[in-house]
């Protein structure tokens, strides 16, 4: 048997007894005879003393405007922290790990600090390490560039680092390791009878990602998928088969695989007619690239255009169309929800159905579109657990 990537969680390391289950995980597979690759994130969430958000906190009011480099190398340690850590737990057990940093596993990025993008992977040297019977234990979230500066690759990097990994070592599968058992049909927090999907295509993951489950980083899907490497989304703390995320698009009972959202959406409806239409079009959407403003769920119509942004863009907008003298609306506080499915291709009645649901619960929607693949509606924030739970009855009862 060959190299699998195993990659986990802030959770996942954040006690002794959490740690002992990663060593177990590692070792149940070396029993199984392959050879594994463990990535690590830093050691649990906010407030933890070794958090990311914890180490940044610390120079927080200082200088607003903090120096992004040092900035990345402060962020560098938690997840250092975590594999020096892990790596006496397998020492103590009587395994041979090496704790490695980004730079030292070969991921070399550019120098856009906070978010960087990978340049090249070099795996020799974990190779060699696997070869001397080494279990070699990477940072997750970060890289280095040509001139040896410590970089990171944005929020749920560490996803990132296992799926490049796996895509440069030719793994054979790539274990993500979390708090929960699997991808699920939609988020339990806001729907307790939501499922476990035992089976997903990287396209159908890739999207629930992307529309705001947390589960797994788009990026990762897509550098797993770029090297057909199957992707396992397992909980650390049992035993259960997971989700396997491959390229085959498995023919399911239900229309829907999944129903997600995405919270801190802000409706903008731009108010035009026919005569300045091309105007406003170039004008204001050339204003918004400028200014990094990113729109959805775009549609037009000849007497206006109606998009949305994020919530965090909110004040941008608003200056930008009071400073061109246009005619405008903005509804904040909106949820995109979107309703998911491989297999809704071609099948008419789904818009319908969900849009009766919708009526029938009293939830105003502000605005849809749609693929092939997916429905989206924006509504209101305050509606958004209602509309959660009332599709995922509907559909997957």
């Amino acid at each position: 048997m060959g190299i699998i990537i195993q990659k986990f969680g802030g959770t996942s390391v954040s006690t002794s007894e959490k740690r002992s289950m990663v060593v177990d995980k590692v070792v149940d597979a070396i029993s199984r005879g392959y050879s594994p690759v463990v990535v690590v994130s830093a050691i649990g969430r906010k407030g933890d003393p070794y958090a990311t958000d914890t180490l940044l906190s610390l120079i927080e009011g200082i200088h607003n405007d903090a120096n992004k480099r040092e900035k990345d190398l402060l962020m560098c340690c938690g997840e250092i922290i975590s594999a020096v850590i892990l790596s006496e737990a397998f020492s103590s057990r009587g395994y041979m790990a090496r704790a490695l940093t980004g730079g030292n596993a070969g991921i070399i990025t550019n120098n856009n600090y906070g978010n960087a993008s990978v340049i090249n992977v070099e795996g020799e040297k974990i190779l060699e390490l696997l070869s001397q019977g080494i279990i070699p234990i990477v940072t997750g979230f970060q890289g280095i560039t040509n001139e040896g500066d410590c970089t990171t690759l944005g929020r749920g990097g560490s996803d990132i680092t296992g799926a490049l990994l796996g895509k440069e070592l030719g793994a054979e599968f790539i274990e993500i390791f979390t708090d929960v058992d699997g991808v699920m049909t939609a988020d339990p927090k806001i729907v307790p009878e939501a499922r476990v999907i035992d089976e997903i295509s990287y396209g159908e993951v890739f999207e629930l990602a992307d529309q705001g489950a947390k589960v797994v980083h788009p990026r990762a899907v897509e550098y797993a998928m770029e090297g057909n490497v199957p992707l396992l989304i397992r909980n650390t703390s049992n035993n259960c088969p997971g989700t396997t995320i491959t390229s085959s698009k498995k023919q399911r009972d239900n229309i829907v695989t999944g129903i997600t959202n995405l919270s801190g959406r802000t409706q903008v409806t731009i108010n035009s007619n026919r005569a300045s239409s091309n105007k406003v079009d170039k004008h204001i959407f050339g204003l918004l690239a400028k200014k990094h403003i990113s729109i959805d769920l775009i549609n037009v119509f000849p007497s206006k255009k109606v998009f949305t942004i994020d919530s965090e863009d909110d004040e941008k907008m608003e200056e930008i169309l009071k400073q061109s003298n246009i005619d405008y609306e903005i509804i904040k506080d909106c949820s995109k929800i979107s309703v998911l499915g491989n297999t809704m291709r071609g099948i008419p009645g789904i818009m319908a159905k969900i849009l009766s649901i919708m009526d029938q619960n009293h939830i105003n929607v502000l605005q849809t579109a749609d693929s092939h693949t997916t429905i989206w509606c924006l509504i209101k924030e305050n509606d958004k657990v209602k509309a959660m739970k009332e599709l995922h009855n509907a559909f997957f009862s």
